[in-house]
């Protein structure tokens, strides 16, 4: 009996309802994170430096922000000696442990990109793929976590970054650039389905990443002799960016490159119907690059190029063929007293000089037609600077020099050929109508100032500057400019018209001011009219607004509030004290009894 008593029973049959709870134990376990990846990363980046290219500012915030995770998450590594600590699947039961593994790979990428933009030597670049390596470890991990963890969205956006990164160091390697290309197919085909749902931010953040993958893709295939890019592709390329600033060094080599094989058949240098030989490949590089930002310029998506990247690439224009120029005049100070080879020098040396003159005069227009645009406006939309006509004038006068000074250039040789003639003539009909500008647009300073007499004298002068041009125009092809000084000559008659009977409203209203004035003074004090608050008049119906073109503040209530008195409390001096005689009081006063002991000893 004893013995069967000792003995435990026997498990209970498994039920169902046993299972189900597994089950749902399971479930619970298998927690789902959400991460939206893609605007975790730009929000980071923009925030913490790389708005700016500054990749030493963003890799000290991603170690400032682990130290504070692995705060938050008591996942620490020990007192004195570090001891490593993993982070695998049954490690992560919060989403921070997977913030953990992204700002690890952004933290060893953006070290990597440090060194990059500092331009490394064989040591660092050695250090550089070590950390682009870290960061495609680091970027696995956190995709293969995110697949277990994560849900759908985060597992593709997941993928699509760790692609991302293998595709830079593959790239960066430059050892097998048709997997970096499939890799960056990868990130694109994953950000491209992406972006077909979501938020409107969602969907820009999903076509910005799209765009800077773009480019990376086409200099792959390039590389790879699939669809050959053409150099213009390639100027295409060159945006702002991380993205850009990883193979912005490796354009500017392919560039120099394709400008090098076009050098060696480029050998003169036509202008005007005169042709000048190149011989140093230097000055051939250079030309060759300026001719390729003219055709960037006068291309058929010109149209589609904002101004300001019009005037960047100008900028670019003008310091390649400043370059070109100083390779030239290098030869001139290094040809001796060979007279042919310094007259082509000198030659090509004018005729360069030429063209950036007149690709200066293209920027000064450029830059009249950007004001012009402002000039009309009352309040920009950006809350920008609106154009007063003085700038209009200096910019006018800035044409007028540089349309004297290329004449001047261009017909300072002795024998002159038909061509160089007629451009001579062409540009001295533009600098007249630079000068018919110049006049309307200084009798509108005028004009805004109250000088009546001096802005019609100006208006119409420069309408006759205006006739005298389109005389002299009438057999030219040039219909645009035609045009304009059709649409200057009635702009100048009609404003003429305005300034002749503005002055004589002002002349018919004279004396009848000077009355008003005469009538108002007085012999007494001059008092100024008061500058009442809207708080001071509330009852009242008058406006608190200055008058319109002054610049009087509006007067709502003043401020700092002005001091008011208020009044202090009775100072009161006693001076009846010292006189009074008090009565003695020393009778009411208790009587203290001694003892005897006291008595004798006092």
């Amino acid at each position: 009996m004893s013995k069967l008593a000792n003995q435990q029973p026997p498990p209970p049959p498994s039920s169902d309802m046993d299972v189900d709870s597994a089950d749902a134990a399971e479930e619970k376990n298998l927690v789902r994170f959400s991460i939206n990846v893609l605007e975790l990363t730009r929000e980071a980046q923009m925030q913490h430096g790389l708005r700016h290219g500054d990749y030493t500012r963003y890799r000290r915030y991603c170690t400032a922000r682990l130290r504070r995770l692995y705060k938050s998450l008591k996942f620490l590594h020990g007192r004195g000696k570090y001891t490593k600590r993993n982070i695998t699947e049954s490690t992560v039961k919060d989403v921070r442990f997977l913030h953990v593994v992204f700002y690890m790979a952004e933290r060893a990428w953006s070290h990597a990109m440090e060194k990059k933009t500092a331009g490394p030597n064989a040591k660092q670049r050695i250090y550089m793929l070590g950390r682009f390596r870290k960061a495609v470890k680091w970027a696995t991990l956190f995709s293969q976590l995110c697949s277990i963890k994560g849900d759908s969205r985060t597992s593709l956006e997941a993928e699509a970054y760790a692609s991302y990164m293998k595709g830079t160091l593959l790239f960066e390697q430059e050892k097998n650039i048709e997997a970096a290309m499939m890799n960056f197919k990868n990130t694109r085909t994953v950000y491209e389905e992406l972006g077909k749902y979501g938020s409107i931010e969602n969907q820009l953040l999903c076509r910005q990443r799209i765009e800077e993958v773009e480019p990376m893709i086409g200099f792959c295939s390039r590389k790879l002799g699939g669809s050959a890019l053409q150099a213009h592709d390639l100027l295409d390329m060159e945006k702002e960016g991380p993205a850009y600033d990883l193979f912005k060094a490796k354009i500017e080599a392919v560039l120099s490159e394709t400008r090098s094989q076009q050098a060696a058949s480029m050998t003169e240098f036509n202008w005007l119907g005169r042709r000048f030989p190149i011989t140093s490949a230097k000055t051939r590089i250079a030309i060759l690059k300026a001719q390729q930002l003219e055709r960037d310029l006068n291309g058929a998506a010109t149209e589609s190029i904002s101004a300001d990247k019009k005037l960047a690439i100008f900028d670019k224009l003008f310091s390649a063929y400043h370059d070109a120029r100083g390779c030239i005049r290098n030869d001139l100070a290094s040809a001796g007293n060979a007279e042919n080879i310094r007259d082509d020098l000198n030659g090509l040396d004018k005729a360069v000089s030429a063209v950036l003159g007149l690709r200066t005069i293209e920027r000064n227009q450029l830059l009249v037609s950007i004001a012009k645009s402002k000039f009309a406006k009352h309040r920009d939309e950006k809350n920008e600077k609106i154009t007063k006509p003085e700038e209009l004038v200096r910019l006018y006068d800035l044409l007028i020099q540089n349309t004297t000074d290329l004449t001047d250039l261009v017909s300072s040789g002795r024998d002159k050929n038909e061509e160089e003639n007629s451009f001579v003539h062409e540009y001295e009909l533009k600098g007249l109508a630079f000068r018919a500008e110049r006049y309307f647009y200084l009798a509108k300073s005028y004009s805004s100032a109250g000088k009546r007499t001096e802005a019609y004298a100006l208006f119409c002068y420069a309408r006759s500057l205006v006739d005298s041009a389109l005389h002299q125009l009438a057999n030219s092809p040039d219909k645009a400019l035609i045009q304009d000084l059709k649409a200057l000559s009635d702009n100048c008659r009609s404003n003429s018209c305005i300034e002749h009977a503005t002055g004589i409203m002002e002349d018919e209203n004279a004396p009848e001011r000077l009355s008003k004035g005469v009538s108002t003074i007085s012999l007494g004090d001059n008092k100024k009219k008061d500058n009442k608050y809207l708080t001071d008049m509330l009852g009242s119906y008058e406006s608190a607004l200055g008058e319109q073109q002054t610049k009087v503040p509006t007067r709502i209530t003043q401020f700092p509030p002005p001091f008011q008195s208020v009044p202090c409390n009775p100072i009161v001096v006693d001076m009846v004290y010292d006189i009074i005689e008090f009565p003695n009081l020393e009778n009411r006063m208790k009587k203290e009894k001694k003892s005897i002991l006291k008595r004798f000893w006092g």
